[in-house]
């Protein structure tokens, strides 16, 4: 069963688990946890996804009730108008305070619509939360700098926050796509849970059909309280 957070004749929210799939899909022929399905069935109607959360992301997830809801709000996650998404990331190294991450991304291999190679721009913006160590030596240090940070796309990109953050040097903590590999297998024997520790936490919209503000909350998964045992540096610098 999965955790509804809204639901009403257009719109169904949902908080997604991490590692499940939003639908089936060829290239994860063995998977057999799918949102999209569990759903439909769960409430009885079809439904219409809006936009698409990574497998390994958990978080708020919005589907459409009827086709005309579902592409209207398709349009504005592709323009990034009428909406803000927030999500809750834990990154290798120490990021800045504050800042915006403008670099465009090409249309991954999967993802092409025409013959020809798209670029795309995209923003992103990041404020860090809290930055701690690890006790794992890490290419000569004693230890490894992480930091807690909240991310807000600005466009809609497939795997935009992840190559982001990849893009100004401070990788999502397991992500085996654009991450580091023998980091997030230290990270996961350490802690005990392998994921991608990337979470939706807040989706902002005016609903397609009353025009009203909405605004949607996933709470932090349980397995984000096993980072409180890495207390807060005090030192202000970033890497």
């Amino acid at each position: 069963m999965l955790d509804i957070l809204y639901l009403d004749d257009y719109l169904a929210i949902v908080h997604k688990p991490a590692g499940w799939l939003v639908h089936r899909t060829p290239l994860d022929k063995g998977e057999t946890r799918f949102v999209l399905q569990t759903l439909r069935d769960q409430i009885g109607r079809h439904v219409w996804p809006v936009h698409r959360l990574d497998k390994g992301t958990s978080g708020v997830l919005l589907f459409a009730l009827d086709a005309d809801t579902a592409r209207t709000l398709s349009h504005a996650f592709e323009s990034g108008q009428g909406l803000q998404k927030t999500y809750r990331a834990l990154v290798r190294g120490w990021p800045a305070d504050a800042g915006q991450i403008d670099h465009p991304l090409k249309r991954m291999p999967d993802d092409m619509r025409t013959e020809r190679l798209e670029v795309q721009p995209a923003q992103s913006r990041f404020a860090t939360l809290r930055r701690f160590e690890l006790p794992l030596p890490q290419q000569g240090f004693a230890s490894t700098r992480c930091a807690e940070v909240a991310l807000h796309p600005l466009t809609g990109r497939r795997h935009q926050l992840r190559r982001h953050m990849k893009h100004i040097a401070h990788p999502i903590i397991g992500d085996a796509t654009h991450g580091k590999g023998p980091l997030n297998r230290a990270v996961g024997d350490l802690i005990g849970v392998q994921r991608l520790w990337l979470h939706a936490t807040r989706l902002q919209l005016v609903h397609p059909a009353s025009s009203q503000p909405l605004t949607i909350d996933a709470p932090l998964p349980v397995e984000w309280r096993l980072w409180d045992a890495f207390p807060e540096c005090p030192s202000a610098g970033s890497d």
